[in-house]
């Protein structure tokens, strides 16, 4: 499904990401991890098309086709979501607003009809419920006044609405509490399917607890420098990352 090769990305000329490859295929979930600045959040942000990211060198193909070729509207129809480390308010715009039209852009790409408005209505009533999400957040503006546990909820009921193909959560455990934890793992892993892939971008190991990776990968310094299952996040929890990058060793 997603083809990495030797990537390279700058942010506002700085190079982040420094020969970066990577293979994930239908069905699987691949964690992330790594110290601070390693390029976990560039990775994501460059596969979404994200304004401001730019691919230097190297080829990201999705579905077989060049990713730098499809504007960030184009991914997303063609399935590809983000769920942002620090989501976004949109004043004005009802989440409902915001759903319908992203889900008639996604089937509309799909060839499919919209959805009727009491259907689509009672499906994002059921993603609520799924993700403990009172369902007069629907009424409210994207993100607006939510607090950070809302906030990633949220994202994961719009993830559960639009069935994305490849799902990048940057990040999603950051600031949230055991409870709001396992209710955000929760709706990931009902997301779990042979043909969806799923990219998880985290710091700790714990969110691994709840959503169990097929593949874990250490990033440092704008690469992958190893690889491993999910023994390989427990190892990191007891070790730390200096004894791959190092650091151990110069401290």
């Amino acid at each position: 499904m997603l083809e990495v090769r030797n990537l390279h990305a700058s942010v506002d000329g700085k190079d982040i990401l420094k020969g970066l490859t990577l293979t994930v295929k239908p069905g699987e979930v691949h964690a992330i991890m790594g110290p601070n600045g390693s390029g976990k959040s560039t990775l994501s942000n460059v596969l979404a098309g994200r304004p401001g990211y730019q691919i230097t060198a190297g080829d990201v193909l999705y579905e077989g086709k060049p990713l730098a070729e499809m504007e960030t509207e184009e991914r997303a129809r063609a399935g590809i979501f983000l769920a942002f480390q620090y989501p976004v308010e949109i004043p004005g715009v009802s989440n409902m607003e915001f759903l319908k039209a992203s889900l008639e852009a996604v089937r509309s790409a799909q060839g499919k009809e919209p959805l009727d408005a009491v259907t689509l209505l009672r499906r994002a009533r059921e993603a609520c419920q799924h993700v403990n999400l009172d369902q007069q957040f629907l009424k409210r503006g994207v993100n607006e006044g939510f607090s950070g546990g809302e906030k990633k909820r949220n994202e994961i009921m719009q993830m559960m609405l639009l069935e994305p193909k490849l799902a990048l959560l940057d990040e999603t455990d950051s600031g949230l509490d055991i409870d709001a934890l396992q209710v955000v793992a929760k709706g990931v892993n009902a997301l779990r399917s042979p043909e969806r892939a799923i990219v998880l971008v985290t710091h700790y190991q714990r969110l691994l607890d709840y959503i169990v990776p097929d593949h874990v990968h250490v990033l440092a310094d704008g690469k992958i420098i190893k690889s491993g299952g999910k023994e390989l996040a427990l190892e990191l929890e007891q070790k730390g990352y200096g004894w791959l990058t190092g650091e151990e060793e110069s401290a």
